[in-house]
Protein backbone atom coordinates (compact mmCIF):
# COMPACT_ATOMS: atom_id res chain seq x y z
CA UNK A 1 0.00 0.00 0.00
CA UNK A 2 1.39 3.14 -1.17
CA UNK A 3 1.18 5.90 2.20
CA UNK A 4 -0.72 9.15 1.43
CA UNK A 5 1.26 12.10 1.11
CA UNK A 6 1.43 14.94 3.59
CA UNK A 7 0.37 17.61 2.88
CA UNK A 8 3.20 20.85 2.99
CA UNK A 9 0.97 22.42 5.60
CA UNK A 10 0.39 19.38 7.90
CA UNK A 11 4.29 18.65 7.96
CA UNK A 12 4.83 22.33 8.49
CA UNK A 13 2.67 21.80 11.17
CA UNK A 14 4.20 18.84 13.01
CA UNK A 15 7.34 20.42 12.85
CA UNK A 16 6.01 23.61 14.65
CA UNK A 17 4.69 21.49 17.13
CA UNK A 18 7.76 19.83 18.16
CA UNK A 19 9.71 22.73 18.04
CA UNK A 20 7.77 25.31 19.54
CA UNK A 21 4.46 24.09 21.02
CA UNK A 22 5.24 20.80 22.65
CA UNK A 23 8.50 22.33 24.77
CA UNK A 24 6.30 24.89 25.95
CA UNK A 25 2.78 23.23 26.30
CA UNK A 26 3.63 22.80 30.16
CA UNK A 27 4.30 25.92 30.52
CA UNK A 28 1.72 27.70 28.23
CA UNK A 29 -0.89 25.45 31.22
CA UNK A 30 1.16 26.29 34.30
CA UNK A 31 0.70 30.31 32.84
CA UNK A 32 -3.11 30.23 31.64
CA UNK A 33 -2.03 32.09 28.74
CA UNK A 34 -0.85 30.91 24.83
CA UNK A 35 1.18 33.28 24.31
CA UNK A 36 0.18 35.80 21.66
CA UNK A 37 3.37 35.25 19.74
CA UNK A 38 2.62 32.02 19.13
CA UNK A 39 -0.93 32.59 17.38
CA UNK A 40 1.30 35.14 15.48
CA UNK A 41 3.62 32.30 13.80
CA UNK A 42 0.66 30.09 13.26
CA UNK A 43 -0.77 33.13 11.40
CA UNK A 44 2.04 33.83 9.44
CA UNK A 45 2.20 29.90 8.89
CA UNK A 46 -1.27 30.02 7.04
CA UNK A 47 -2.80 27.52 9.93
CA UNK A 48 -5.43 29.93 11.17
CA UNK A 49 -6.56 30.56 7.31
CA UNK A 50 -6.58 26.97 6.77
CA UNK A 51 -9.90 26.10 5.65
CA UNK A 52 -10.93 29.35 4.65
CA UNK A 53 -11.31 29.59 0.99
CA UNK A 54 -8.15 31.30 -1.20
CA UNK A 55 -10.14 34.02 -2.81
CA UNK A 56 -10.07 35.14 0.57
CA UNK A 57 -6.25 34.71 1.61
CA UNK A 58 -6.91 31.06 3.27
CA UNK A 59 -5.48 27.79 2.07
CA UNK A 60 -8.54 26.00 1.10
CA UNK A 61 -7.15 22.89 2.43
CA UNK A 62 -9.62 19.92 2.53
CA UNK A 63 -11.43 18.40 5.49
CA UNK A 64 -9.26 15.62 5.53
CA UNK A 65 -5.88 17.38 5.39
CA UNK A 66 -7.29 19.77 8.09
CA UNK A 67 -8.19 17.24 10.23
CA UNK A 68 -4.17 15.96 10.48
CA UNK A 69 -2.65 19.74 10.71
CA UNK A 70 -5.58 19.41 14.08
CA UNK A 71 -3.88 16.58 15.61
CA UNK A 72 -0.37 18.12 14.66
CA UNK A 73 -1.29 21.11 16.70
CA UNK A 74 -3.60 18.83 19.38
CA UNK A 75 -0.61 16.83 19.91
CA UNK A 76 1.85 19.94 20.26
CA UNK A 77 -0.47 21.98 22.87
CA UNK A 78 -4.29 21.31 23.30
CA UNK A 79 -4.81 24.91 23.99
CA UNK A 80 -3.33 25.89 21.20
CA UNK A 81 -5.40 23.30 18.91
CA UNK A 82 -8.30 25.57 20.68
CA UNK A 83 -8.00 28.80 18.43
CA UNK A 84 -8.51 26.33 15.41
CA UNK A 85 -11.66 25.39 16.64
CA UNK A 86 -13.52 28.88 17.60
CA UNK A 87 -11.34 30.69 15.24
CA UNK A 88 -11.20 28.78 11.84
CA UNK A 89 -14.00 25.92 12.02
CA UNK A 90 -17.11 27.64 14.60
CA UNK A 91 -16.58 31.39 13.31
CA UNK A 92 -14.20 31.21 9.86
CA UNK A 93 -15.60 28.45 8.20
CA UNK A 94 -19.70 29.64 9.59
CA UNK A 95 -18.84 33.36 7.66
CA UNK A 96 -17.64 31.82 4.72
CA UNK A 97 -20.31 29.71 4.49
CA UNK A 98 -23.51 31.98 5.86
CA UNK A 99 -22.09 35.75 5.89
CA UNK A 100 -23.02 38.01 3.16
CA UNK A 101 -20.73 39.47 0.41
CA UNK A 102 -19.62 42.11 2.27
CA UNK A 103 -19.32 39.88 6.07
CA UNK A 104 -16.47 37.54 3.55
CA UNK A 105 -14.63 40.61 1.52
CA UNK A 106 -14.04 42.38 4.94
CA UNK A 107 -13.59 39.34 7.69
CA UNK A 108 -12.14 36.64 6.10
CA UNK A 109 -9.09 38.05 4.75
CA UNK A 110 -8.46 39.39 8.44
CA UNK A 111 -9.07 36.48 10.09
CA UNK A 112 -6.94 34.11 7.70
CA UNK A 113 -4.20 36.82 7.97
CA UNK A 114 -4.68 36.55 12.26
CA UNK A 115 -4.84 40.37 12.00
CA UNK A 116 -8.48 39.77 13.49
CA UNK A 117 -8.90 36.56 16.13
CA UNK A 118 -12.57 35.45 16.39
CA UNK A 119 -14.74 33.98 19.20
CA UNK A 120 -18.12 32.43 19.77
CA UNK A 121 -20.17 33.16 21.91
CA UNK A 122 -22.97 30.95 22.69
CA UNK A 123 -22.62 29.41 26.45
CA UNK A 124 -23.83 31.69 28.86
CA UNK A 125 -23.57 31.58 32.93
CA UNK A 126 -27.39 29.38 33.02
CA UNK A 127 -27.10 27.88 29.40
CA UNK A 128 -25.09 25.67 28.51
CA UNK A 129 -26.61 22.32 26.19
CA UNK A 130 -29.86 24.06 25.97
CA UNK A 131 -28.35 26.34 23.11
CA UNK A 132 -32.29 27.34 22.04
CA UNK A 133 -32.76 28.63 25.11
CA UNK A 134 -30.09 31.62 25.28
CA UNK A 135 -31.11 34.56 27.72
CA UNK A 136 -28.74 37.39 25.61
CA UNK A 137 -31.07 39.62 24.13
CA UNK A 138 -31.12 41.77 21.19
CA UNK A 139 -33.62 44.29 20.23
CA UNK A 140 -34.23 46.06 16.60
CA UNK A 141 -33.35 50.11 17.29
CA UNK A 142 -33.08 52.77 14.17
CA UNK A 143 -29.52 52.12 12.74
CA UNK A 144 -29.41 48.44 13.90
CA UNK A 145 -29.51 46.21 16.82
CA UNK A 146 -29.26 46.35 20.58
CA UNK A 147 -27.28 43.49 22.48
CA UNK A 148 -27.59 42.77 26.10
CA UNK A 149 -26.28 39.45 28.45
CA UNK A 150 -23.40 37.28 29.74
CA UNK A 151 -21.61 34.82 27.93
CA UNK A 152 -19.30 32.64 30.14
CA UNK A 153 -16.45 29.62 28.88
CA UNK A 154 -15.95 31.96 25.67
CA UNK A 155 -12.81 29.97 24.53
CA UNK A 156 -10.50 32.80 23.45
CA UNK A 157 -12.68 35.08 24.71
CA UNK A 158 -10.58 36.83 26.68
CA UNK A 159 -7.85 38.37 23.40
CA UNK A 160 -10.66 37.84 20.59
CA UNK A 161 -11.09 40.75 18.40
CA UNK A 162 -14.34 39.47 16.81
CA UNK A 163 -17.06 38.00 18.54
CA UNK A 164 -19.69 35.84 16.38
CA UNK A 165 -22.57 36.43 19.61
CA UNK A 166 -25.99 34.53 19.71
CA UNK A 167 -29.03 36.40 20.96
CA UNK A 168 -32.39 35.68 21.08
CA UNK A 169 -35.95 38.09 20.67
CA UNK A 170 -39.18 37.01 21.62
CA UNK A 171 -38.04 33.40 21.26
CA UNK A 172 -35.92 33.48 18.04
CA UNK A 173 -32.23 34.09 17.89
CA UNK A 174 -30.24 35.64 15.84
CA UNK A 175 -26.50 35.48 15.16
CA UNK A 176 -24.36 39.02 15.44
CA UNK A 177 -20.69 39.92 14.31
CA UNK A 178 -19.68 42.37 17.50
CA UNK A 179 -16.03 43.42 17.79
CA UNK A 180 -13.85 44.16 20.59
CA UNK A 181 -14.12 47.88 21.63
CA UNK A 182 -17.98 48.77 20.93
CA UNK A 183 -19.17 50.65 23.63
CA UNK A 184 -20.79 48.30 26.12
CA UNK A 185 -18.81 44.92 25.47
CA UNK A 186 -16.09 43.85 28.28
CA UNK A 187 -14.55 40.90 28.47
CA UNK A 188 -13.02 39.12 31.80
CA UNK A 189 -10.66 36.43 32.16
CA UNK A 190 -11.70 32.54 33.52
CA UNK A 191 -9.07 31.80 35.93
CA UNK A 192 -9.05 28.31 38.37
CA UNK A 193 -9.78 25.90 35.36
CA UNK A 194 -9.09 21.99 35.32
CA UNK A 195 -7.82 22.21 31.72
CA UNK A 196 -7.74 24.34 28.35
CA UNK A 197 -6.04 26.96 30.82
CA UNK A 198 -3.93 28.28 28.17
CA UNK A 199 -7.01 29.33 25.72
CA UNK A 200 -7.89 32.37 26.89
CA UNK A 201 -11.34 31.76 28.29
CA UNK A 202 -13.47 34.51 29.32
CA UNK A 203 -17.19 35.68 30.34
CA UNK A 204 -18.24 38.56 28.24
CA UNK A 205 -20.50 41.23 28.91
CA UNK A 206 -22.89 43.08 27.03
CA UNK A 207 -24.51 46.52 28.26
CA UNK A 208 -26.41 48.06 25.56
CA UNK A 209 -24.02 47.06 22.91
CA UNK A 210 -25.27 48.87 19.78
CA UNK A 211 -24.18 47.17 16.20
CA UNK A 212 -25.25 48.16 12.95
CA UNK A 213 -27.35 46.11 10.58
CA UNK A 214 -24.46 44.55 8.93
CA UNK A 215 -23.65 42.54 11.79
CA UNK A 216 -26.30 40.27 11.41
CA UNK A 217 -25.32 36.91 10.30
CA UNK A 218 -27.89 35.05 8.10
CA UNK A 219 -31.31 35.70 8.31
CA UNK A 220 -32.93 37.41 11.25
CA UNK A 221 -34.21 34.47 13.67
CA UNK A 222 -32.66 32.12 12.04
CA UNK A 223 -29.31 32.16 14.32
CA UNK A 224 -29.89 28.92 15.82
CA UNK A 225 -31.34 27.00 13.10
CA UNK A 226 -28.83 27.79 10.71
CA UNK A 227 -26.10 29.69 12.25
CA UNK A 228 -24.93 27.88 15.20
CA UNK A 229 -25.96 24.73 14.00
CA UNK A 230 -23.44 25.22 11.35
CA UNK A 231 -20.59 26.49 13.42
CA UNK A 232 -21.25 23.84 15.88
CA UNK A 233 -21.35 21.24 12.94
CA UNK A 234 -17.80 22.34 11.66
CA UNK A 235 -16.42 23.01 15.63
CA UNK A 236 -17.55 19.43 15.96
CA UNK A 237 -15.34 17.98 13.12
CA UNK A 238 -12.59 19.67 14.97
CA UNK A 239 -13.07 18.36 18.25
CA UNK A 240 -13.29 15.07 16.93
CA UNK A 241 -9.87 15.46 15.15
CA UNK A 242 -8.88 17.23 18.71
CA UNK A 243 -10.01 13.35 20.39
CA UNK A 244 -7.25 11.71 18.36
CA UNK A 245 -4.66 14.19 18.71
CA UNK A 246 -5.07 13.39 22.55
CA UNK A 247 -5.09 10.07 22.27
CA UNK A 248 -1.74 9.65 19.40
CA UNK A 249 -0.29 11.71 22.05
CA UNK A 250 -1.38 9.61 24.87
CA UNK A 251 -0.40 6.37 23.31
CA UNK A 252 3.17 7.63 22.59
CA UNK A 253 4.05 8.38 26.23
CA UNK A 254 2.40 4.89 27.38
CA UNK A 255 4.64 3.31 24.56
CA UNK A 256 7.85 5.43 25.21
CA UNK A 257 7.49 4.69 28.92
CA UNK A 258 7.11 0.94 28.66
CA UNK A 259 9.76 0.30 26.35
CA UNK A 260 11.95 1.95 28.95
CA UNK A 261 10.28 0.88 32.49
CA UNK A 262 11.32 -2.13 34.52
CA UNK A 263 9.49 -4.12 36.95
CA UNK A 264 9.66 -7.14 38.47
CA UNK A 265 12.94 -7.63 36.24
CA UNK A 266 11.23 -6.90 32.57
CA UNK A 267 10.15 -4.01 30.58
CA UNK A 268 6.81 -2.70 31.33
CA UNK A 269 5.56 -3.89 27.94
CA UNK A 270 6.23 -7.22 28.34
CA UNK A 271 4.10 -7.46 30.81
CA UNK A 272 0.32 -8.89 29.90
CA UNK A 273 -1.45 -6.52 31.81
CA UNK A 274 0.56 -3.87 29.98
CA UNK A 275 0.10 -5.20 26.76
CA UNK A 276 -3.79 -5.47 27.15
CA UNK A 277 -3.94 -1.62 27.88
CA UNK A 278 -1.05 -1.04 24.79
CA UNK A 279 -3.31 -3.09 22.49
CA UNK A 280 -6.64 -1.13 23.56
CA UNK A 281 -4.95 2.25 23.03
CA UNK A 282 -3.95 1.17 19.05
CA UNK A 283 -6.75 0.04 18.72
CA UNK A 284 -8.56 2.76 19.79
CA UNK A 285 -6.27 5.81 18.07
CA UNK A 286 -7.16 3.80 14.83
CA UNK A 287 -10.51 3.35 15.73
CA UNK A 288 -10.66 6.77 15.95
CA UNK A 289 -8.54 8.41 12.90
CA UNK A 290 -10.63 5.74 10.51
CA UNK A 291 -13.60 7.09 11.67
CA UNK A 292 -12.43 10.60 11.36
CA UNK A 293 -10.92 10.23 8.33
CA UNK A 294 -14.59 8.70 7.14
CA UNK A 295 -16.48 12.09 8.43
CA UNK A 296 -13.94 14.00 6.42
CA UNK A 297 -14.41 12.83 2.92
CA UNK A 298 -18.18 12.77 3.52
CA UNK A 299 -17.56 16.61 4.32
CA UNK A 300 -15.48 17.42 1.16
CA UNK A 301 -17.85 15.02 -0.68
CA UNK A 302 -20.61 17.33 0.71
CA UNK A 303 -22.79 14.21 1.93
CA UNK A 304 -26.08 14.42 3.41
CA UNK A 305 -24.68 12.08 6.11
CA UNK A 306 -21.82 14.52 7.14
CA UNK A 307 -24.13 15.94 10.02
CA UNK A 308 -24.72 12.96 11.78
CA UNK A 309 -21.42 10.72 11.08
CA UNK A 310 -19.74 14.49 13.02
CA UNK A 311 -21.33 14.04 15.70
CA UNK A 312 -21.09 10.15 16.33
CA UNK A 313 -16.97 11.03 15.63
CA UNK A 314 -17.45 13.90 17.92
CA UNK A 315 -18.59 11.07 20.44
CA UNK A 316 -16.45 8.12 19.88
CA UNK A 317 -13.14 9.93 19.82
CA UNK A 318 -13.87 12.58 22.76
CA UNK A 319 -14.41 9.16 25.11
CA UNK A 320 -11.50 7.42 23.45
CA UNK A 321 -9.33 10.51 24.30
CA UNK A 322 -10.44 10.55 28.03
CA UNK A 323 -10.11 6.58 28.23
CA UNK A 324 -6.80 6.32 26.54
CA UNK A 325 -5.47 9.14 28.50
CA UNK A 326 -6.60 8.03 31.88
CA UNK A 327 -4.96 4.58 30.90
CA UNK A 328 -1.49 6.42 29.99
CA UNK A 329 -1.73 8.33 33.93
CA UNK A 330 -2.73 4.59 35.40
CA UNK A 331 0.69 3.07 33.16
CA UNK A 332 2.88 5.47 34.64
CA UNK A 333 1.81 5.41 37.93
CA UNK A 334 2.85 7.64 40.44
CA UNK A 335 4.66 9.66 37.84
CA UNK A 336 1.04 9.96 35.74
CA UNK A 337 0.23 12.85 38.08
CA UNK A 338 3.32 14.33 37.98
CA UNK A 339 4.23 17.53 36.19
CA UNK A 340 7.09 16.09 34.85
CA UNK A 341 5.28 14.15 32.44
CA UNK A 342 2.87 15.67 30.20
CA UNK A 343 -0.10 12.62 30.45
CA UNK A 344 -1.86 14.29 33.76
CA UNK A 345 -2.48 17.46 31.68
CA UNK A 346 -3.24 15.32 28.75
CA UNK A 347 -5.99 13.85 30.14
CA UNK A 348 -7.54 16.89 31.92
CA UNK A 349 -7.30 18.23 28.14
CA UNK A 350 -9.12 15.14 27.06
CA UNK A 351 -12.60 15.45 29.53
CA UNK A 352 -13.13 18.62 28.18
CA UNK A 353 -13.75 17.01 24.76
CA UNK A 354 -16.90 15.30 26.38
CA UNK A 355 -18.39 19.02 27.11
CA UNK A 356 -17.87 21.07 24.59
CA UNK A 357 -19.86 21.31 21.70
CA UNK A 358 -22.09 19.49 22.79
CA UNK A 359 -21.57 17.14 25.65
CA UNK A 360 -21.74 13.48 25.47
CA UNK A 361 -25.53 13.25 26.61
CA UNK A 362 -26.59 15.71 24.23
CA UNK A 363 -24.50 13.44 21.22
CA UNK A 364 -26.00 10.46 22.94
CA UNK A 365 -29.59 11.91 22.52
CA UNK A 366 -28.82 13.24 18.85
CA UNK A 367 -27.13 10.24 17.65
CA UNK A 368 -29.92 7.97 19.59
CA UNK A 369 -32.25 10.05 17.15
CA UNK A 370 -30.11 9.52 13.96
CA UNK A 371 -29.68 5.46 14.65
CA UNK A 372 -33.48 4.73 14.86
CA UNK A 373 -34.14 6.56 11.48
CA UNK A 374 -30.96 4.97 9.99
CA UNK A 375 -31.15 1.45 11.38
CA UNK A 376 -35.26 0.98 10.74
CA UNK A 377 -36.01 -2.52 9.56
CA UNK A 378 -38.87 -2.50 7.75
CA UNK A 379 -41.13 -5.71 7.15
CA UNK A 380 -41.25 -7.56 4.18
CA UNK A 381 -43.39 -6.12 1.83
CA UNK A 382 -46.05 -9.63 2.11
CA UNK A 383 -46.42 -8.65 5.94
CA UNK A 384 -47.16 -5.15 4.69
CA UNK A 385 -49.98 -6.29 1.99
CA UNK A 386 -51.47 -9.08 5.34
CA UNK A 387 -51.35 -6.19 7.84
CA UNK A 388 -53.01 -3.57 5.42
CA UNK A 389 -55.91 -6.73 4.66
CA UNK A 390 -56.49 -6.58 8.15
Amino acid sequence: MVAQAVHPMVAQARTFADEVLRPQAGRFDSEAAVPREVLAQMAELGFLGARLPPEYGGSGLDALDYGELTVAIGKGCPSTRAILTVHTSLVGETLARLGDAEQKRHYLPLLARGEKLACFALTEPEIGSDASSVRTHYQAVAGGFLLNGRKRWITYGAIADLFLVMASCDGQMSAFLVERGTPGLTTRPLHGLMASRGAHLAEIDLDQVLVPQSALVGRLGAGFSFVANTALFYGRYSIAWAGVSLAEAALEEMVGYARKREQFGKKLRQHQLVQAMLTDAVAGVQVGRALCEKVGRAIDAAADEAVNEVNVAKYVTSRLGVQITSDAVQLLGANGISEEYPVARLYREAKVLEIIEGSTQIQQMLISDYGVRRYRVLPPKREVARAARG
